[in-house]
């Protein structure tokens, strides 16, 4: 019988960081806006000029105020939405996603395939409406979708937002709370000012469409 000393078990193998790939919405994976054009396709375009008129002067002064910005935008969309019922708006969303085809980039669709051939987590972190969010994010393979959804009481909206607008501090502070705990290689996605707190965030930071200069 051997007298040695025992040997030491195998240690496990390190599992690797998960990999996430964060990526804006609009501007980002699209061309332009598209909460506006959603708006008009659910109250139509009377309604959303109305509301946006009696919001002008919030809007001018909200260019260089966020708090200001999140305010008037929850308050134009509860002039807008206010009373609908959740149904609506998830089959408004259903339909409305349809739409959106011709306004992605090629260039963020093949950094989506890039990404689903690596095995790598998809989810989009965006300040527009969750109701189209999910069934676009659901046709391009993402995992997941951080939007903004607004409160409902008794299966209608009442105008206010469910939480805050998803921009700027809110969109690492989401992921970061949506990876949970343990590390991830995240590679972020953005194309404005309201995305920088996001790439700061990120492992790997690339800018789309105007600022797609500034990548290294």
């Amino acid at each position: 019988m051997s007298t040695g000393s025992p040997r030491t078990p195998p240690t496990e193998p390190t599992r690797p960081p998960r990999a996430i790939a964060a990526f804006d919405f609009d501007g980002t994976i699209t061309r332009r806006d598209t909460l506006g054009p959603f708006l008009v396709h659910v109250a139509g375009r009377r309604r959303v000029t109305a509301a946006m008129g009696r919001r002008l002067p919030a809007m001018a002064g909200s260019l260089r105020n966020d708090a200001l910005r999140d305010v008037t935008k929850e308050r134009i969309l509860g002039d807008v939405l206010a009373g609908r019922t959740h149904d609506e708006l998830i089959a408004a969303g259903e339909r409305y996603a349809t739409t959106l085809i011709d306004r992605f980039r090629p260039e963020a669709l093949e950094r989506i395939d890039w990404h689903r051939s690596q095995a790598h987590e998809l989810v989009v972190v965006s300040a527009s409406l969750v109701y189209y969010l999910r069934p676009v994010a659901r046709r391009l393979g993402f995992d997941d979708v951080i939007g903004v959804e607004m409160e409902t009481r008794d299966g209608r909206l009442t105008g206010a937002l469910a939480g805050p607008n998803v921009r700027a501090d809110e969109k690492p502070r989401r992921l970061r709370s949506w990876i949970g705990d343990g590390g991830a290689e995240i590679w972020a996605y953005g194309n404005s000012s309201g995305d920088e707190a996001l790439l700061a965030a990120a492992d790997h930071a690339v800018w789309m469409g105007k600022r797609a200069d500034r990548n290294p």
